[in-house]
């Protein structure tokens, strides 16, 4: 029997619904922590925080769809700075990131018990915080080991029950509680609760959220068709996002609003809980909101476990797509030697990079969430998502500079042609928004910005002393790793490639190879190819023609579940001669 040898690559099996889910289960949860810890510092001027934040979020998601899309490789920013400028560039904005996946994890994972304590009163205390949020990082390390798809799976429904529950939230505090004197002019002390400093200072705090856009970056490699999928997803995210941070400030800002207190002022948004009852909402802000909804009696029971269950489960789905984007981006940064090979290594049967995986995802996330201090790492992802994002902009002006005249499958907008180039405009605002807020912290943090630059001069440290002796590369050079070569397969029927089309003899032959590959409980890669006519750009859109292929590779998957077998279905454009 002829056999092969295979080059190992992450599996491309999802579509814009899964990449949204897994974006948004990161953007969105973030209003579950984020909502504490800008109301904290923002006090009456949170609202205006969460919508600064997220007009600069709108800019970097721009950045981000047009970059992803250009490069559909894991890595995010550092792909589109290694293309705009060089290998050094990239590690830096690698690293950064590195560092915000692991802040992710662990401050997602640490507030799931908080919201859990409806069930349990020391879950919202030391040391039982920080056992679950342990315990749910580990669960999540091992689910992701077994593969991405089943982690993956585990978002769509919920994404969508957590933005309609949002959604009804503001809908129900609109109705009951909206308070425009409240919220426009009881809670504001001009430039003295907050301080402007405080006030700067929380614009990058808000920030937290924009780690989901590096997620589907990161996922492009198993986007099943990038230039639809992702600009699709992330534009799906943006508007979401948006539509919460506008308007669920405003209900918590009525329900919990600012009031004096030793001589200064606060609100119970941004209060810590007390050991025996009592206090602030810092930990479980929008359970603070739907406690002073205008609701009463068992009505108020029934949305307090509810809310509390559901608040639990979306950050559950954060923390894994944390774990998530931290094993996929040190897999493209060793992917580029940047870092030493081993953590590109997938496993023999799941198709992971499963010690990416138990490293960063795993053991390194643990180590910083057991202190417990969420504000401090609230100013860790600042620093290090800003500087992250600052890189992405400007990579993206200098790609528009030195490619100015090659055909783009996707540009984002708006964009302004000087000297003939077309200048992103989102990517130079947004690289302005993000820049200024990455100052703000290293200026006002004195913690965030000596931890922070120690992080960045370890990772120089490393990655320089990795490519002199170990590489033999210089530390602006690109340089490859070798191809990874699996175990030797049967041609026949451990890897059946099967091309479909709508029609009945596609699901013959579909029908014909599950047999095959039942006998050997082997896998099928149904491709089915969308034909771009020669006048027409390759990423015009043609929804009849990508609804039938759709139709078709989802037919196939269905007579592979009737037998039992795995059926990945890829969508591919063409030309037509």
């Amino acid at each position: 029997m002829p056999r092969r040898r295979r080059q190992q690559r992450l599996e491309r099996v999802l579509g814009t619904p899964a990449l949204f889910a897994t974006a948004y289960g990161n953007v969105g949860s973030s209003i579950y922590y984020a909502l504490g810890l800008v109301a904290g510092i923002a006090l009456g001027l949170t609202p205006l925080v969460f919508v600064i934040s997220g007009v600069i979020f709108a800019a970097t998601a721009a950045t981000y769809a047009e970059g992803t899309v250009r490069f559909p490789e894991a890595g995010g920013s550092s792909s589109f700075a290694r293309n705009g400028f060089d290998e050094l560039v990239s590690f830096i904005a690698a690293w950064a990131q590195m560092l915000n996946y692991v802040i992710t994890i662990a401050i997602s994972a640490f507030f799931v018990p908080h919201y859990l304590s409806i069930f349990w009163e020391p879950l919202r205390t030391n040391p039982w915080d920080i056992v679950g949020g342990a315990i749910v990082i580990t669960l999540l390390v091992l689910l992701n080991i077994v593969g991405i798809r089943e982690a993956a799976n585990l978002n769509i429904f919920l994404a969508v029950v957590d933005f309609a529950t949002q959604l009804l939230l503001v809908l129900v505090g609109f109705a009951l509680i909206f308070s425009p004197h409240t919220v426009f002019s009881a809670n504001l002390h001009w430039g003295v609760a907050p301080t402007w400093s405080s006030f700067f200072l929380a614009i990058p705090i808000a920030m937290i959220a924009y780690t989901g856009i590096e997620t589907v970056s990161n996922l492009a490699e198993e986007a099943r068709d990038p230039p639809r999928d992702i600009p699709r997803s992330i534009s799906w995210v943006a508007g979401a996002v948006f539509a919460i941070y506008f308007t669920l400030p405003l209900i918590a800002l009525s329900a919990l609003p600012v009031h004096r207190v030793d001589g200064g002022y606060a609100t119970l948004l941004g209060e810590q809980p007390k050991s025996g009852g009592g206090g602030g909402f810092a930990n479980d802000p929008v359970l603070g909101v739907v406690e002073h909804l205008g609701l009463h009696g068992t009505v108020l029971s029934v949305a307090k476990v509810y809310v509390g269950i559901l608040a639990a489960t979306i950050l559950f789905i954060a923390t894994n797509a944390g774990v998530i984007g931290a094993s996929r981006i040190t897999y493209a940064m060793a992917g580029y030697r940047q870092i030493p090979e081993i953590f590109r290594r997938l496993h023999p049967r799941f198709k992971t990079p499963w010690l990416s995986l138990l490293v960063f995802g795993g053991i390194i996330s643990i180590a910083v969430l057991l202190p417990g201090k969420t504000t401090f790492l609230g100013n860790m992802y600042a620093f290090g998502a800003m500087l992250s994002f600052s890189i992405a902009h400007a990579s993206i002006i200098a790609l528009r500079v030195k490619r100015r005249d090659r055909e783009m499958r996707f540009r984002a907008r708006p964009n302004l042609r000087v000297g003939g180039v077309d200048w992103p405009l989102f990517a130079i605002f947004g690289g302005l928004g993000t820049a200024a807020a990455w100052l703000v912290v290293v200026v006002q943090k004195a913690d965030a910005r000596w931890v922070g630059l120690g992080w960045l001069t370890l990772g120089l440290i490393l990655y320089a002393s990795y490519r002199r002796y170990v590489v033999h590369a210089g530390l602006r050079e690109t340089v490859r790793a070798p191809i990874l070569i699996g175990p030797a397969i049967a041609l026949e029927y451990r890897s059946i490639l099967v091309p479909v089309k709508p029609g009945r003899e596609s699901e013959e032959a579909i029908d014909f190879a599950c047999r095959l590959a039942a006998e050997r409980r082997s896998s099928i890669a149904a491709v089915s190819v969308v034909v771009v006519p020669l006048e027409l750009p390759l990423d015009a859109d043609l929804p009849e023609a990508e609804a039938a292929a759709n139709e078709a590779l989802d037919s196939a998957v269905a007579i592979g579940e009737l037998y039992g077998v795995d059926v990945v279905g890829r969508l591919l454009r063409a030309r037509s001669p």
